[in-house]
């Protein structure tokens, strides 16, 4: 048996319960794990309240990353011992989400942990990892190419920042909304004149004065909404808007249209429909630990909230949708 924190149906965090349910076994080609760590996710949130994404449920227990501890696994898994600390983006692929205390997951998706993170670090790479990942290679930007992100402070944001830096790019934009988030992205190694505040009602203007043609070639949006609008004012003719959210507004669209912008859609769960492509979750996750060992890119902030517990996934979900996370990777420890 195991504990898990169930969704009894979709609507408020008070629709969270605790449960004792049959531990699930590995099946071909998987792997068990005891999780020790889950980090949580916007997507967490959209899924409980019904949203688009709740068409992803595949279980009543949510949550989609996960490290910890291969306990079992089928004979075919030839490349993992028992006993490795492992990692792994889940989506809905997985007997179960990771807010619960063992999980069968397939072996593609799994990669071993650095020595030198906890748990709880490593937890909180593979969604924002993976995310900024695929932003950073499905996208072949010269060094001396102007690119601006919109909400670069975030987890996302911080991890493709690093990979722009560490490959030579110079003229990387973005905006912060505090001090706080102002520190984090100069501590990234931005130049202060890069980060703009996107309070400021000139905000448009000043980002038009960071480059000569005033647009950029290059956009990179994390947030939406609004700011997707100022993404599409940015933008050159013929140039390459990133869409991480599927948040653009109806203007957003119109301008990108009419500008014959090529439109990126990135989603960590598109690898999900194909089969054959369930590798590239295991594999760039590795990649990212790589980076991490060469130190060309460090863990995400954490805040661990507490164990396994209905107060602490409701906690979770409420700092989630009221933005309070500031920059922190949210985790339960289990």
């Amino acid at each position: 048996m195991m504990k898990a924190i169930v969704l009894k149906k979709l609507g408020g965090v008070e629709n969270f319960t605790l449960a004792e349910l049959e531990k699930p076994s590995p099946g071909a080609g998987e792997v068990l794990i005891r999780i020790r760590a889950t980090a949580f996710n916007p997507i967490d949130y959209q899924m409980r309240q019904g949203g688009t994404e709740s068409k992803l449920l595949k279980s009543s227990i949510l949550g989609r990353e996960l490290s910890g501890e291969i306990v079992q696994m089928d004979e075919d898994v030839t490349d993992f011992t028992v006993g490795d600390q492992v990692t792994a983006y889940v989506g809905s692929l997985a007997s179960n989400g990771t807010y619960a205390e063992y999980i069968s997951v397939p072996r593609e998706l799994i990669a071993k942990n650095p020595e030198r993170l906890t748990f709880e670090e490593a937890a909180a790479l593979p969604m924002t990892g993976m995310t900024a990942y695929q932003c950073f290679t499905r996208i072949s930007i010269p060094e001396d190419a102007a690119l601006f992100i919109a909400g670069g402070a975030g987890g996302v944001g911080t991890v493709l920042i690093k990979l722009l830096l560490a490959a030579g790019s110079q003229r990387v934009y973005t905006t912060a909304g505090n001090e706080e988030s102002f520190s984090h992205l100069v501590g990234l190694g931005l130049p202060e004149d890069h980060i703009i505040n996107y309070r400021q009602a000139d905000l448009l203007s000043t980002l038009r004065k960071k480059t000569t043609s005033e647009t950029f070639d290059y956009v990179v949006d994390l947030v939406g909404g609004y700011l997707s609008e100022i993404c599409a004012e940015l933008i050159n003719v013929y140039g390459t808007y990133v869409d991480v959210t599927s948040l653009t507004t109806e203007k957003a669209r119109e301008l990108l249209f009419d500008k014959a912008t090529t439109v990126i859609h990135v989603a960590n769960y598109a690898h999900a429909f194909r089969k054959d492509c369930l590798h590239y979750y295991g594999k760039t996750l590795k990649e990212l630990f790589d980076r991490i060992e060469r130190h060309e890119l460090t863990p995400p902030a954490i805040h661990i909230l507490g164990n396994l517990s209905v107060e602490t996934v409701q906690k979770a979900h409420l700092l989630m949708e009221s933005n309070q996370t500031r920059g922190r990777k949210l985790i339960m420890q289990v």
